[in-house]
């Protein structure tokens, strides 16, 4: 068994049955081509590397066919490798230039076909393979008005543009992470693709004073996944994140906040099709937050006040909504109870229902509440927010 079976499907099999052509140029970001194939074949795809002779001297071919289990094609011979591989819409299932030179960008654009990579590209984009690109380059060169006017043509072309992220002078390649979702989201079901979905996740922060703080049990893992599904599934996502546990990824536009009172003041601004609320949200806040830090070796008084409701203020801004109740210690019966309960109270789509034992779990045990219905779904939290998400495709 080659190293590279022995991870594949280990994260998901989203693209179990997909074939994807990577081509890799002459960008130092193409070290990092390991990684990104490796991710790939953790979701289940078969990874066929493709390289300039710049990107093969960044990236040694020997260690591509170590992470992708498959040699990689650094030059075109008799076989015919490009038309084998993207010149029927049966052979590969799409092409991603990962990274992307200026100089592959522009040739792209204008049909130059000089290297195995541009050789791809040339039929990838003659047929009807999805292409992607990734850019890496220096920031004045992205600034490049030929450059710039290369990635607007193909834009135009319909290929997709994965990044680049500005970082001070550099024009910083899509992560590992991005490129995988994007690859799940050109080869899957895009049944939210037009939708605006909004994910509220994480926990409240409520300052006592500098150093303390009340707030509840939430990691935002369930809404880092229902966002990170969404826009696989071909959503315009927004992430309003509290307190939380995960990192972030910088392809989803995301918006911080700590307290209740700043959520408070963010909610003027939904318009969206959906929002989905799986936040942590104190009912309660110091009277008073103390300045410095109070001594801990006496005991002090603390003086709560409720906070508003957030949840009816959404309500307010969006007719389908989906909220959360997490609940401790109460039968399948009451919890469904509750939800209802608060589905009715704030007229809201659905109520998704669970146990607070379940917080920070990579694996959930929930009830989705709907007006006709309960679904007791039980599964890893990407499972339990494609249920979740299937209602809102439904619902819209």
């Amino acid at each position: 068994m080659h190293p590279s079976e022995e991870i594949f499907c280990e994260k998901s099999s989203r693209l179990r049955g997909k074939t994807i052509v990577l081509g890799i140029t002459g960008s130092i970001a193409a070290t990092g081509c390991f990684s990104v194939i490796r991710e790939l074949v953790r979701h289940g795809a078969k990874v066929i590397p493709v390289m300039t002779q710049a990107g093969a001297r960044l990236a040694a071919p020997e260690a591509v066919e170590f992470a992708a289990g498959v040699r990689p094609i650094t030059e075109l011979t008799g076989q015919t490798e490009h038309v084998t591989h993207l010149g029927d819409p049966s052979a590969a299932d799409l092409f991603i230039v990962y990274p992307a030179t200026a100089n592959t960008i522009s040739k792209m654009a204008h049909g130059i076909d000089d290297t195995p990579v541009t050789s791809m590209a040339v039929i990838a984009l003659g047929g009807k393979i999805p292409v992607a690109v990734a850019p890496a380059m220096h920031e004045q060169m992205l600034d490049n008005p030929a450059v710039a006017n290369s990635l607007k043509t193909l834009a135009d072309w319909g290929v997709h543009v994965i990044g680049p992220h500005r970082d001070g002078a550099r024009a910083r390649a899509a992560s590992k992470d991005e490129i995988a979702s994007w690859a799940v989201k050109l080869l899957s079901r895009n049944d939210l693709a037009g939708r605006r979905i909004l994910v509220i996740g994480g926990r409240s922060e409520e300052p006592i004073d500098s150093m303390r703080m009340i707030t509840n049990r939430s990691t935002g893992q369930m809404a880092l996944a229902l966002a990170k599904r969404a826009f696989e599934r071909g959503a315009d996502v927004e992430l309003w994140m509290g307190g939380c546990n995960v990192t972030l990824p910088g392809f989803l536009k995301t918006r911080r906040f700590s307290a209740v009172s700043d959520l408070v003041g963010m909610v003027d601004g939904i318009d969206h099709d959906i929002v989905i609320m799986p936040a942590a949200l104190a009912d309660f806040t110091p009277a008073e937050k103390s300045e410095g830090k109070i001594p801990s070796d006496k005991p002090f008084d603390l003086n709560l006040r409720p906070v508003p409701k957030v949840l009816p203020m959404v309500r307010e801004r969006c007719r389908n909504v989906i909220g959360f109740k997490a609940e401790a210690g109460l039968t399948l019966a009451d919890l469904e109870k509750k939800a209802r309960d608060r589905m009715e109270e704030y007229d809201l789509r659905a109520v998704v229902a669970n146990d607070v034992d379940d917080a920070g779990r990579s694996t959930s045990s929930v009830i989705l509440v709907t007006k006709g219905q309960s679904k007791n779904i039980t599964g890893t939290k990407i499972e339990v927010s494609d249920e979740i998400l299937n209602h809102c495709a439904e619902m819209i």
